[in-house]
């Protein structure tokens, strides 16, 4: 029987491996980069973020744009890289589970049966949409669980490129349900790009260590207003006030939190808290590890180049959620989850607020789940329970896992 290779083509990720494995075999970048000290793109062999390269100031080349393969060439050659050297398969003798978006172009899935059958020369190839798959390896996961029962979910993918609403029935994409937002990790990375250029020092060339930033720093606010509040003061009472330090090319190639466990401080502010009751919270988690910031202090060079985040850090998620307040016309997540709903029967309704699944990057933002529970709950019915799944593992570990090879 011929081996399964399966491949979750996302805009910032790869993730394959074989099918029957539990986790994803290899996950790198979906792009080429090319460093300073090199005149050539560079296939990734690993996550930017445990490569040992210099990547400040990396020109990248990504084949996907929007969530949608707009470079043929360019993914063909990341492709065989990923075959031949990291996998270590032989197309001929193997079969392709493959993700594509919904809503593709006729003109694009030509491209990619190009790909996977001329250039590559699979013997079988499958294509899914990532939503189904969630919904998948949500009742393989829980067996006895809503959506097992139900067979029906609504998958929240907040991506790389865009972030989408996919009401899912029987395993089957509800197509006519399905709202996307174009809004993910690449449109956060450039807005905290802007935000830090403008206010701190020039960072728009520096995407890949922006996103380490972003992924490192930013959280989700409860409660925009107060932490604005917060934002203003000075000293210790800024409780989100953090240095990140920029890479020197010598003495270390990676950007670096000063401090980490005062980059945590606004883990104190609970929803709802007066500002006096949290500054009291924070004070008692200050003196828990006072020593140990003092230590880390003093083995820190503070002649390096870097700089500060405050507000930074809550405003750049705040765009999944009120885009309109920064300009964008774009309907918030909770309103995008209320329309996917509003587009199915009303039988549905109650059925898919209960099985809201998360998955993608961009929900891993601390506080995420709390705030969409939060700005969803006055949108829907009150005798409607409002239940939020999330999936802080790869979407490929899901769908890995249920194929059989």
């Amino acid at each position: 029987m011929s081996n399964v290779v399966v491949l979750d083509n996302g805009g910032g990720f790869i993730k394959a491996g074989q099918g029957g494995e539990r986790n994803p075999a290899v996950v790198i970048p979906n792009c080429l980069y090319r460093p300073l000290t090199s005149k050539k793109f560079l296939h990734p062999t690993t996550t930017f973020s445990s490569s040992p390269d210099d990547l400040t100031s990396a020109a990248i080349r990504r084949p996907i744009d929007r969530g949608y393969l707009i470079n043929p060439d360019l993914q063909r050659d990341i492709w065989s890289h990923l075959f031949t050297s990291l996998l270590h398969v032989t197309p001929s003798s193997s079969s392709i589970l493959l993700t594509e978006p919904l809503f593709s172009l006729p003109s694009i899935q030509r491209s990619t049966d190009e790909l996977v059958f001329e250039d590559f020369g699979f013997s079988s190839l499958v294509v899914a949409d990532s939503p189904s798959l969630v919904h998948l390896y949500e009742t393989s996961c829980r067996p006895c669980g809503l959506v097992s029962e139900a067979q029906c979910s609504l998958v929240v993918d907040c991506g790389f490129s865009f972030t989408q609403a996919a009401p899912v029935f029987q395993n089957i994409t509800l197509n006519y349900g399905v709202k996307r937002i174009d809004l993910g990790g690449k449109a956060l990375t450039n807005y905290l790009k802007e935000l830090v250029s403008y206010r701190a020092i020039n960072v728009m060339d520096e995407t890949l260590l922006m996103d380490d930033v972003k992924e490192k720093l930013c959280f989700v606010s409860l409660d925009v207003e107060r932490d604005l509040q917060f934002a203003r003061k000075h000293g210790k009472d800024n409780l989100f006030r953090c240095t990140y330090v920029l890479p020197d090319g010598v003495t270390h190639t990676k950007g670096y939190v000063k401090d980490p466990e005062a980059a945590k401080r606004h883990l104190a502010l609970t929803d709802g808290a007066s500002p006096s009751e949290a500054i009291e919270t924070k004070n008692e988690t200050d003196q828990l590890g006072v020593m140990d910031k003092t230590a880390e202090r003093k083995r820190v060079d503070l002649t390096k180049n870097e700089f500060d985040l405050t507000n930074e850090r809550f405003l750049v998620p705040e765009m999944i959620f009120q885009p309109a307040d920064l300009g964008m016309n774009e309907a918030g997540l909770a309103e995008c989850i209320v329309r996917a709903v509003n587009a199915c029967h009303p039988y549905l309704h109650p059925v898919l607020y209960q099985s809201i699944i998360l998955t993608g990057g961009s929900t891993l933002f601390p506080r995420f789940v709390e705030r969409l529970e939060k700005d969803l709950r006055p949108l829907v019915p009150d005798d409607y329970q409002v239940n939020i799944t999330t999936q802080e593992e790869c979407v490929a570990r899901g769908f890995t896992s249920s194929i059989q090879s």
